[in-house]
């Protein structure tokens, strides 16, 4: 197997008051809101928001940031993976490299898994599905099951809700839409 370089893809930040932030990001750097809603990761509330249509969101704003709180502001990091087995390939060497509180998520529209690295920074690695469902979205994943097996649960997983739509009619709505909220 080649193993390939994960791939910087978003940021996710902590915010004092996440409406100014939003409000910035979106007419400072003219990003499209995707979704929102409380994560069911963090328990706050997220903003996703991007810039082009084949990423499903470039930066992450989270309420949360406390003035007494030792966090850092920093979110998350996510790295994009090309497929299932460099996501697996990255689990056990981020593992052996003393990552801890490994928690593989399937969001419907993506195949993530989380970790602090050692210095307990939130660490993201992820490959695209090739659906879309409004974000957050999430429930455990199980790596060890086929490529095949989990394109199946995710799909049944996904199917009925509301937002549901394969990955290239979203992306075609977004090329329609302009900065800011939809």
């Amino acid at each position: 197997m080649k193993v390939t370089r994960p791939t910087p893809a978003h940021v996710g930040i902590y915010v004092y008051d996440l409406d100014r932030m939003v409000d910035f990001y979106t007419s400072v750097f003219k990003l499209t809101i995707t979704d929102e809603g409380v994560g069911k990761n963090f328990g706050h509330r997220l903003v996703f928001m991007s810039a082009t249509e084949d990423q499903h969101h470039q930066l992450v704003l989270s309420a949360g940031r406390s003035e007494r709180s030792p966090d850092s502001t920093v979110m998350q990091l996510s790295f994009l993976v090309p497929d299932l087995a460099e996501l697996r390939a990255n689990r056990d060497l981020a593992q052996a490299k003393g990552a801890t509180e490994l928690r593989p998520m399937n969001h419907g529209n993506a195949w993530s898994l989380y970790y602090f690295d050692p210095e307990r920074n939130r660490v993201e690695v992820y490959l695209d599905t090739p659906f879309y469902v409004a974000q957050p979205y999430g429930t455990p994943l199980d790596l060890d099951q086929s490529e095949a097996e989990l394109l199946a649960v995710t799909e049944r997983m996904v199917k009925d809700d509301p937002t549901f739509m394969p990955l290239d009619q979203w992306q075609a709505r977004f090329r329609q839409r302009g900065p800011g909220r939809p």
